[in-house]
């Protein structure tokens, strides 16, 4: 992609199920568990670029113990920095020390055998340590501690800290985060609560009550009393005081959630690849976490997969393909070549067949899996195109014609490349905007000069601020004919509220286009009327909500928003023709047919709250607020 965005965390969850001293007779390390998160959380570092942190759970500590550790940080090498704090309370230890599970278990932190990580890439707020997960919910009571890191935005936060203060709580802060632990974290305590008023007429001494909670404490009950009202896209990993632990996915699927388990050990995480690197495990050893369903390992080891809620309709987000997942993930990196190969037909006529006068290439680095597929995809429509043209020699298969055909390609060149990042430290906005249009660099000498057509293939075009500003810019200067510009995703037209930093619908040069066309077409009262109704809308529960900009993109074709875009991220000091071609929702479907959330492109949000969240992006467009909709 050559804009970046901001988008969901990275979560993984390791529960040993042996004893620590089994690790260190079977791999040599006291650490095994510790050195296992730490790879998990490297593998998806794609995932938070904000901060990273870890807890840690001691099983059956001594009491006046410290049986939980925390460590944060937020520093630029936020991953090298974490584990540097953490390693370093082990650097000086002697080698029988080191080696000694039970000792280093009784006197240093971070030796335990439920660990859970976090790596943020925050969509709104600070990036202080504070926002950095896991959260901690402290109590004396050791089932009444609660960890929590999760991947999600939830899009009433208001409707669930408003509930908070019914049940008498004065939440610390309004946001998603604390109001969910907060929310997990009060059933709890009211679950808690329970078996000791059912265990105390028994005349139970009170530390055999907190073993019997141990054991008889139901976390499927306490996420299913939690997570009632939550309308957003989640997955959480926590972390009971006493062991137990979960990791739950909401009830449309739409962030990514996957497990392994075998007699040693459980591990959860938020992308394939990291587990089958972790523990080197086949990829069918690996299972998706299914939609309203949460892994629960209790404080004896056992393993549960059960439903906290109702699933819904599957509508697992169709960007954790197209650009957010790590391409190491099998079906991932087909699904990248399949989104490229399916943008060979629309191309084929835009070129009208003129190979031997087009040059293909990538826009570096996340679209060179769909420039495979592209390629492909070009071979076969060029070998449709030879097998006519033989068939067409008859019997003269041995002339210099033939040999003509057999030789026509693709021609496939590394055009556009990525330079370092410049630092401009130059206060005039020309020069400055001068040194941004050098982000990308370009070989010269490939392109003939008002000959060639250049087709360059990116994974997704959403502000177009970068193509118009460096891409476009750069290699106008090779002077082809004509620049077609391919996204293998389809027009990003509506803010995303469940995870991705995509809220603001003036940013999206699909909006743009839109608005322009009412515009070209003496349509801007459209803008007002759907304005006024959703305003109006405001008032109304949010089941009843409807999306109002869908009737405003009916007005145009595709076509006619793709044609518009072309004119809008068309530098004015270039003359050379710009075509945009993008992706059909009907063929990303086909080739994501398990991750058809799509409400960025099409605007059916999987959740009530979705609709209210775009058309307050529309009213804070209309109104000239520049403020996220949620």
């Amino acid at each position: 992609m050559s804009e970046q965005i901001k988008h969901e965390c990275g979560i993984a969850l390791v529960r040993l199920l042996k004893p620590l001293d089994y690790y260190q007779e079977k791999y040599g390390s006291s650490l095994y568990g510790l050195n296992k998160l730490r790879l998990l959380m490297q593998k998806q570092r794609n995932r938070g670029q904000d901060g990273a942190g870890l807890a840690t759970i001691k099983l059956n500590p001594t009491p006046g113990k410290k049986y939980i550790s925390r460590k944060r940080s937020v520093a630029s090498n936020y991953l090298a920095d974490l584990f540097k704090q953490v390693y370093w309370h082990f650097e000086d230890l002697p080698e029988e020390k080191l080696n000694d599970p039970v000792w280093l278990k009784a006197n240093k932190p971070y030796v335990g055998e439920v660990l859970l990580g976090h790596l943020r890439y925050g969509t709104h707020g600070d990036n202080s340590i504070e926002t950095c997960h896991p959260f901690l919910r402290q109590n004396n009571w050791i089932t009444r501690n609660l960890i929590l890191a999760g991947n999600f935005n939830m899009t009433n936060v208001d409707e669930l800290f408003g509930q908070l203060v019914e049940l008498g709580q004065y939440p610390k802060e309004k946001s998603d985060t604390v109001t969910v632990l907060e929310k997990i974290g009060h059933f709890l305590d009211d679950e808690v609560e329970r078996l000791v008023n059912w265990y105390k007429p028994n005349e139970f001494p009170n530390d055999k009550v907190n073993r019997l909670i141990f054991h008889k404490l139901n976390v499927r009950r306490i996420l299913k009393r939690a997570c009632k009202k939550f309308d957003g896209g989640y997955v959480m990993g926590g972390m009971i005081g006493h062991g137990d632990a979960f990791f739950m996915r909401d009830p449309s699927g739409i962030r990514p959630a996957f497990y392994y388990q075998d007699d040693e050990i459980v591990v959860a995480a938020s992308e394939r690849p990291a587990i089958q690197t972790t523990l080197d495990v086949h990829y069918n050893d690996i299972h998706e976490l299914p939609p309203g369903h949460a892994l629960i390992v209790k404080y004896d080891g056992k393993v549960k997969i059960k439903p906290f809620t109702k699933p819904l309709v599957r509508n697992a987000c169709s960007f954790e393909r197209i650009y957010f997942s790590r391409g190491t993930d099998r079906d991932i990196y087909l699904e990248r070549k399949k989104l490229g190969e399916l943008m060979a037909d629309d191309i084929m006529k835009e070129i009208n067949g003129e190979f031997e006068n087009t040059v293909f290439s990538a826009v570096p680095n996340t679209a060179e899996t769909a420039f495979f597929g592209l390629v492909e995809g070009l071979e076969k429509q060029l070998n449709k195109a030879k097998h006519q043209q033989i068939l067409k020699l008859g019997d003269q298969l041995d002339s210099p014609e033939l040999d003509k055909i057999l030789a026509l390609k693709p021609r496939v060149e590394k055009i556009v490349v990525k330079d370092a990042k410049l630092r401009t430290f130059i206060a005039d906005t020309s020069s400055r905007g001068d040194m941004v249009s050098h982000v990308y660099d370009v070989t010269y000498g490939i392109v003939k000069n008002h000959e060639d057509t250049l087709v360059l293939l990116d994974d997704s075009i959403v502000r177009g601020t970068t193509m118009r500003d460096s891409i476009i810019q750069i290699v106008s200067r090779l002077k082809p004919k004509k620049i077609i510009i391919v996204s293998s995703a389809p027009q990003i037209r509506y803010p995303d509220c469940y995870g991705i930093d995509m809220s603001k619908i003036n940013e999206f040069v699909a909006f743009k286009a839109l608005v322009e066309l009412l515009k070209d077409n003496k349509k801007e009262y459209l803008l007002d009327e759907a304005y006024k109704r959703c305003l109006a809308a405001e008032s109304l529960p949010k089941e009843e909500v409807k999306n109002e900009l869908i009737e405003l993109y009916n007005e145009f074709s595709y076509e006619e928003v793709s044609d518009k875009i072309a004119e809008i991220i068309t530098p004015p000091n270039v003359d050379v023709e710009v075509k945009v071609i993008y992706q059909t929702i009907d063929n990303l479907h086909l080739a994501c047919p398990n991750n058809k959330g799509d409400w960025y492109f099409s605007g059916n949000y999987p959740t009530p709250g979705g609709n209210k969240v775009v058309n307050k992006a529309f009213v804070n467009f209309m109104e000239g607020k520049d403020e996220r909709a949620y």
